[in-house]
């Protein structure tokens, strides 16, 4: 069973201190900061900030939108680290893999932050699930550095959570990335001991940033990493006052970005309009009968690919099971099982591609065939290849009728230029 919150709990982490200060943490002689600082050059500055601090927090995680993002290129992580995109400013980023320093001296921009003391505006990155912290009595679920305990002395692992919610309230923005974060995910699956949910939900339904912002959501397991970086930069654009705020729907989510369903630029989906489905994996048809969930699913990977436009579940021959959704994953198992609704659906579409196919084939057959072809005696057609058959009285009577339809309601030269054609 899920724990059950425990509020009185709440106050082990308002009664610590940073621990004493460890040059050993700062194993490189310079500050993040310092370092960026020194090898970039001098930018023109657009907007009334010239840097923005990015804290980036690990909750109940897996890594993987950390790995995602690394694809990103449009625009790319590196862009927005060295300030290659107008109008944007230079991003200072705290990420525990990257950071040039370590111990008290990686978390005091955290703490200046949290005391208000940090000079320039920041935004805050989540990745994974919230923990309830709140209901441990002891121990953590999910922590990043340490404090001294003002009435035992002991040091104590802050978990990230807390960490959240200490930086929310003063944060440009909280953008919560990868479905764990917006949606609660894996981590948050029935049954789960740590009583995990999204960051809306730890923050609460009434959290504004500083800037009047709600959480902004990019979900997916692992998300696209261009849509990460995208509305990234959206943001921070809104933030130098350059562009508006980023059109959020009514989760959060990037309305640009996940407005559509899988299915409606999905490839495969012409199959579907002719009812033809792929009976087992690596069949080319549509894959809603073994377990795709992309009709109803809003994500925007089929379109956008996984890296540079490339690959993406569908598009690779992979069911869509519903990672970018807060139904995600309990609403959506068993996995690789049509769902529901495909019994209506489906078979509605059987139906009419039923009628459909065999009409779109006469067609193609003539089109297939040039001009020359069908008004030269004995429907003549060039040897090698397959070479198109020879079109048969059934195919000529057809094809008047298509004519017909097709020069009815036409004028001027293309109506005359059809009859002359075809006399």
């Amino acid at each position: 069973m899920a724990v059950t919150a425990a509020p009185d709990h709440k106050d082990r982490y308002t009664h610590g201190s940073a621990p004493h200060w460890e040059e050993t943490g700062n194993v490189a002689g310079a500050s993040q900061e310092q370092y960026v600082r020194a090898a970039i050059a001098p930018r023109t500055k657009l907007g009334p900030f010239e840097r923005v601090h990015v804290f980036w927090l690990a909750g109940m995680s897996c890594d993987g939108c950390s790995i995602a993002v690394l694809g990103a290129t449009a625009p790319s992580v590196e862009s927005l680290l060295v300030g290659a995109l107008p109008g944007v400013p230079l991003l200072l980023l705290h990420h525990t893999a990257v950071q040039v320093e370590a111990g008290e001296a990686f978390m005091e921009p955290m703490r200046k932050a949290a005391r208000g003391e940090l000079e320039d505006p920041y935004v805050v990155v989540f990745e994974g699930s919230c923990a309830d912290e709140d209901a441990l009595g002891e121990g953590y679920w999910s922590a990043i550095g340490e404090e001294v305990d003002d009435v035992t002395g002991e040091k104590n692992q802050i978990p990230s959570a807390v960490w959240l919610r200490r930086l929310a309230p003063g944060a440009a923005a909280v953008i919560a990335i990868g479905t764990c974060a917006t949606w609660g995910g894996i981590p948050a699956a029935i049954n789960n001991v740590t009583d995990s949910m999204s960051v809306a939900d730890w923050l609460g339904r009434d959290y504004r940033s500083a800037l009047g912002l709600p959480v902004v959501n990019v979900p997916g397991c692992a998300p696209v990493g261009d849509n990460f970086t995208e509305t990234v930069a959206v943001t921070l654009l809104f933030l130098q006052g350059l562009g508006p705020a980023p059109e959020l729907d009514e989760l959060g989510r990037p309305a640009w970005l996940f407005g559509e369903t899988v299915h409606r630029t999905c490839t495969r989906a012409g199959f579907y309009e002719e009812g033809t489905f792929a009976k087992k994996f690596g069949d080319k048809e549509c894959l809603v009968e073994i377990g795709c969930w992309g009709p109803v699913v809003q994500c925007n990977i089929t379109s956008r690919g996984a890296i540079n436009h490339m690959g993406g579940c569908m598009n690779v021959g992979g069911a869509c099971i519903g990672c970018t959704m807060p139904g995600f994953p309990d609403k959506f198992t068993p996995f690789y099982k049509a769902p529901p609704g495909t019994l209506i659906s489906g078979t509605g579409a059987k139906i009419l591609g039923g009628f459909v196919r065999p009409l779109r084939l006469i067609t193609q057959r003539k089109l297939n065939r040039e001009v020359r072809w069908d008004t030269k005696e004995g429907n003549a057609v060039p040897p090698g290849w397959g070479a198109a058959p020879h079109a048969t009285i059934m195919d000529k009577l057809t094809d008047r009728f298509y004519e017909y339809l097709r020069h009815r309601g036409a004028y001027g030269t293309t109506k005359k230029a059809g009859k002359k054609r075809w006399s």
